[in-house]
């Protein structure tokens, strides 16, 4: 029993030991590494201990795109046993709300900045929801810090459940903010915009120094960690990513003829718009952008965009054309000349990564833009499945859209697990 026990004894030294020499040998090659950081919010990272349904799913396999990992999510996504488990109820959000400390401390947001490098460069987000508050508070959390500011749009016309859970959710930090001015959107319509500018002007007014803001929707969801998105706005020097480029002639008739919102439709009232106000030209993009603080205050301040808002709530989509035409007139910051040799497509600017199903195609195709969809379609849009998520990664867009819980929530639980591993591993 003694000669037992000094062997145990002199087993567990000889441990002790390797692990002193692994730590002196990983302090002395990295002296910036900071241990305690690491062991600090290791806690934060995203495990199967925290009983989600998804964890069933092999999440390592998924993001290598191996077969049969992928066959096991697309089984999982259409067995209704497995999505009835991982829906939650907007209710649930009200209730879980209510100690806002271990709501916060349940689901891991993180409360305080992981560097003082993203500290310094505080973020703005627009955010605007009308329904899936499960997509939205997944959302939120994957890209929220301390530093940043959060203004949610919910449309007037959601349900009040919608409405309530988003409310109690925001009211449990103190720089996320329901915007002053909600509108009532109609889809193709101006006040898609609107929504999105009363929420602008409201970030511009805080008391928060952001550098630069993203607007989202719920149905988005980030690509990159809050540092990567740091480093790559940084490297913009002030300018703007925003997908702006010559109207296509195949669209003219959104800005030809006039239209008017009829019993909540963007209508075309078959009379001749107007020319555009100081002969701007009209440009084609997205509504997704990203964009400086100079930027966004001359969206509020220059006198010419007041009447281009007037021109534009007479067409068709104008949220594709706002932003795309802001970026091309003179003296705004960050922008650049109307000639089509500045001309930047959606799949160059880095704001949205957006799989459009006229674009797709098989890899081999020199015609096709991007692979296939691995979900579904939505209005010509990919709803990402998880078979979309290696390519995905591998792509230099900040933000992806759409995701939906409701058909591929293995996708998203993926993604998120990805990320937040991704964030804690940058602390070293």
């Amino acid at each position: 029993m003694r000669l037992l026990k000094q062997g145990m004894f002199l087993l567990m030294l000889t441990i002790a030991l390797g692990s002193l020499w692994i730590f002196s040998l990983l302090t002395c090659s990295n002296p910036g590494w900071n241990p305690s950081s690491v062991l600090r919010y290791s806690w934060l990272e995203y495990t199967d201990s925290d009983d989600s349904p998804e964890k069933v799913c092999n999440c390592s396999g998924i993001l290598q795109g191996e077969r049969e990992a992928l066959e096991q999510a697309k089984l999982l996504t259409i067995t209704k046993d497995f999505t009835k488990s991982v829906h939650i109820l907007d209710e649930h959000y009200m209730n879980a709300t209510e100690d806002c400390s271990a709501f916060k401390l349940r689901r891991k947001y993180l409360t305080s900045p992981l560097s003082q490098e993203e500290e310094d460069f505080p973020l703005a987000y627009s955010m605007v929801v009308h329904h899936k508050v499960q997509n939205f508070e997944r959302l939120l959390r994957a890209i929220y810090t301390p530093q940043n500011i959060y203004c949610v749009h919910v449309d007037k016309k959601a349900k009040s459940s919608v409405l309530f859970a988003i409310w109690a959710i925001t009211a449990c930090f103190p720089n996320i903010f329901m915007v002053s001015q909600p509108v009532d959107v109609v889809y193709a319509a101006w006040p898609r915009v609107q929504a999105d500018l009363n929420c602008m002007a409201d970030l511009y007014n805080s008391s928060t120094r952001w550098k630069y803001v993203i607007n989202l929707c719920g149905q988005d969801f980030p690509l990159k960690t809050n540092l990567e998105i740091v480093r790559t706005l940084r490297s913009l020097r002030g300018g703007n990513s925003i997908n702006s480029e010559e109207m296509p002639a195949s669209l003219m008739g959104r800005v030809r003829n006039a239209h008017e919102i009829i019993d909540g439709t963007n209508q075309d009232t078959g009379k001749a718009n107007e020319p555009p106000p100081f002969n701007i030209p009209i440009m084609y993009g997205s509504t997704y952008i990203v964009v400086s603080r100079g930027f966004i205050r001359s969206v509020l301040e220059d006198r010419r965009v007041p009447a281009l808002i007037e021109w534009l709530k007479h067409t068709f989509i104008p949220d594709e054309m706002f932003w795309a035409t802001i970026q091309r007139m003179p003296g705004v910051p960050g922008s650049t000349r109307p000639h089509r040799k500045y001309d930047m497509s959606d799949v160059n600017a880095i704001a949205r990564l957006v799989k459009w199903q006229r674009l797709e195609g098989s890899q081999d195709s020199l015609h096709s833009a991007y692979p296939e969809c691995h979900g579904s379609h939505v209005r010509e849009v990919c709803i990402y499945g998880a078979g979309d998520l290696e390519w995905m990664l591998k792509q230099h867009h900040l933000f992806a859209n759409k995701f939906d819980i409701d058909t591929d929530p293995i996708a998203v639980y993926c993604l998120e697990k990805y990320l937040r591993k991704r964030a804690l591993s940058e602390l070293q």
